[in-house]
């Protein structure tokens, strides 16, 4: 049945304890400890099949983050005991709220020394905003850990590991009741009073029920209405249940999977709008796509509703076209294991599908779609009304590149062998872009950080055996200007005649998207021109936006009000479209452009003996401190630096720190520079420093 299957999303901090991680199955992934692409296991968890895909914590791979999350019911937060919650985790965090996807909490390394219940119960509480519903406690602590008490049911589970081949697989359980440490069973005796207070007061069902049976006795509840309100407070939102173990030890694990059955929600509770008017039919989203040297394009797919067979022909709404899944996989890891069908609330390997892309929207055939499109315009909703458009799944926002650089094959006999590597590599990640230089001709890599676009060089010439040339990276800056300006332009003789004014406006917000500038008419202007000519006057106003006039970088906060367009009968759009973005290339330079820089978030943790070299190293950096906080021994460092001061950061601090330091770095805002730097940076670009 459906409400048997759970679609799991795992997040953890961007490092693993050892090389041979399942999920992390890439080379560059083993030989650096981190996780660079997200990776999907199926497995079977007492009747209950889990969708699991495990994802970054690295900040230049938060579009694997993005795509996870949009696709599946619930998450698992996990932490480091002693750190709590890190910067990487806020970030997903986020992510998963804006996507309303109910969340675990797991709190690992409970054997580490200076793991903390407290203080992670704490920080989740402060940094999160939310309400943590703590259903275990450990026993013991750092080397002392050997189990946890399960609050909910009042039982004890203790590991007694003797020989290292038996890892953690086994364990003890037994009543509280029948524990020998008085502490311990007064500790969780009166963790478990909390316990049912909280829930108590985040359900307000459980709080009637406790009212009306077991007023004179809390402790009475059974563990079965307990359960089910913690349940109904996570669907919500209202909490989070925090459960606690050791997974290198294969501690605390099997509680856990227990809970994700118990807590988090089957596709059939997660309300997805689109997904009942198919009824029946197919219904699936892309999510990502990985390219196989034998099989060619991998497509993920998340089935909402219907079934998927090989063989079976599809139709693409998102691209209008029709393709065949030539074989299905179930994926695990980088293993797949070939299926005949399968159903709603799973996740899929299709093979043969060579245009789908990430964020397409799948379903049987055309007139399945035109058959849903019939039941939503019946249902009287509006958004609807008959419109194909309306029937398609949401895709991924894919985030603004803040670093590019240029590369070139090692000869031109292998430009073509790289031009289809960075075409799969596109493909597969939407947050690469690639575009060529319309002065030098060179192809431009652009990605979201310097450890982005060093996996993307090393993939080339691993997987694609192609030595590649890397130019030095680049900060990816904006231009915005400082005074209005006003100009009129006529271009054109003879026949084609357009004469323009316009006038443009700085927009003091600069903290809004690069694409956020605006485009108005004066008076009733918009009215008198027609859908042509007022596309064309568009079209040349926002290509006059992609290149600024100081440096040649895409504008923002600028505002242009089309004030007169008049033209010779037969003059055509695309001279109306020239004449305008000449037009608006002179009222910039007139309005005085000013170059804004990218100025990302900071922050550092580390030893308090290394805090002063940080400190004054970020100095020199043009860094702004905002807080030092502190975590357990270490400090924690909170600043706003430029992006181009940020190069090789990674390197300078294990070298301040002797390697005991860790950081954190994303976009922030972008800001107007200095005119000193503004100077020595526009002097540096024309070749004049």
């Amino acid at each position: 049945p459906s409400n048997n299957w759970i679609s799991l999303f795992l997040w953890r901090s961007p490092d693993v304890d050892d090389g041979d991680t399942v999920t992390d199955f890439m080379v560059q992934e083993r030989e650096r400890g981190i996780t660079i692409q997200s990776a999907a296991v199926t497995f079977d968890w007492k009747q209950h099949r889990i969708n699991l895909i495990d994802t970054p914590g690295h900040v230049d791979f938060t579009l694997e983050v993005e795509r996870a999350l949009r696709v599946l019911d619930g998450a698992v937060a996990v932490f480091d005991a002693s750190a709590g919650v890190e910067a990487q985790t806020l970030t997903v965090w986020r992510q998963a709220q804006k996507h309303n996807v109910p969340c675990i909490c797991f709190l690992n390394k409970m054997d580490k020394p200076g793991a903390s219940l407290h203080f992670s119960i704490e920080s989740i509480k402060k940094k999160l905003k939310v309400e943590p519903v703590l259903i275990q406690i450990p026993i013991g602590s750092g080397k002392s850990f050997t189990g946890l008490v399960d609050l909910i049911t009042k039982q004890q589970l203790t590991w007694r590991v003797k020989s290292r081949a038996e890892d953690g697989r086994v364990f003890e359980t037994e009543p509280l009741s029948q524990s020998d440490d008085p502490k311990l069973l007064q500790e969780a005796m009166e963790a478990r009073a909390a316990l049912i207070e909280k829930v108590a007061d985040l359900d307000d069902e459980f709080a009637e029920l406790l009212l009306a049976d077991y007023g004179e006795d809390f402790d009475a509840v059974p563990p079965a209405k307990l359960q089910e309100a913690v349940r109904r407070v996570t669907l919500a939102r209202k909490g989070v249940p925090v459960l606690c173990g050791s997974s290198l030890r294969n501690k605390g694990v099997q509680p856990l999977l227990d809970a994700i059955t118990a807590y988090l929600p089957a596709p059939n509770e997660r309300h997805h709008d689109l997904v009942r008017w198919y009824q029946d039919d197919l219904c699936a989203l892309a999510f990502k796509v990985l390219h196989d040297k034998q099989r060619g394009p991998l497509v993920f797919v998340r089935i909402y509703s219907g079934t998927i067979k090989p063989q079976s022909a599809i139709f693409n709404i998102s691209r209008n076209n029709r393709e065949r899944v030539s074989r299905l996989l179930l994926p695990f890891a980088d293993q797949h294991v070939e299926i005949p069908c399968l159903t709603a609330g799973n996740i899929a390997l299709c093979v043969g599908l060579k245009q789908t892309a990430t964020g397409d929207t799948i379903v049987s055939s055309k007139a399945s779609a035109a058959a849903a499109s019939r039941r939503a315009h019946e249902e009287g909703d509006r958004k609807a009304s008959g419109e194909q458009v309306s029937l398609v799944l949401a895709g991924v926002e894919v985030p603004e590149p803040v670093f590019f650089c240029s590369i070139e094959p090692p000869t031109m006999a292998k430009q073509a062998d790289l031009e289809n590597a960075l075409t799969c590599l596109q493909r597969e990640d939407p947050s690469l872009k690639v575009r060529i230089d319309p002065d030098s001709g060179q192809t431009v890599l652009c990605g979201m950080g310097e450890l982005h676009i060093e996996i993307l060089h090393d993939r080339i010439r691993r997987e694609y055996g192609i030595e590649t040339h890397l130019g030095p990276l680049q900060v990816a800056y904006r231009e915005t200007i400082l005074q209005s300006a006003t100009l009129d332009r006529t271009v054109g003789e003879r026949r084609h005649v357009v004469t323009v004014t316009v006038a443009v406006y700085p927009i003091m917000d600069l903290s809004s998207p690069p694409a956020s500038c605006e485009v108005t008419y004066k008076d009733d202007l918009r009215e008198q021109l027609s859908q042509e000519i007022r596309e064309a006057v568009e079209n040349g106003v926002n290509s006059s936006y992609l290149q600024g006039p100081l440096l040649g970088h895409p504008v923002q906060g600028v505002s242009t009000v089309v004030q007169s367009v008049s033209m010779e009968p037969g003059t055509s759009p695309a001279m109306v479209s020239a004449c305008v973005s000449r037009c608006m290339l002179k009222a910039l330079r007139q309005a005085g452009g000013q170059v804004l820089e990218p100025v990302m978030s900071l922050e550092v943790t580390v030893e308090e003996g290394h805090l002063s070299a940080v400190l004054g190293d970020l100095a020199q950096r043009r860094g702004a401190i905002q807080d030092i906080q502190n975590r357990l021994d270490n400090k924690v460092l909170l600043a706003t630096v430029p992006l181009a001061e940020m190069m090789g950061y990674s390197t300078v601090l294990r070298t301040l720190t002797s390697g005991n330091a860790t950081f954190f770095l994303q976009l922030d805002s972008y800001e107007a520079m200095n005119p000193q730097h503004q100077n020595a940076l526009v002097n540096k670009m024309a070749g004049l420093a």
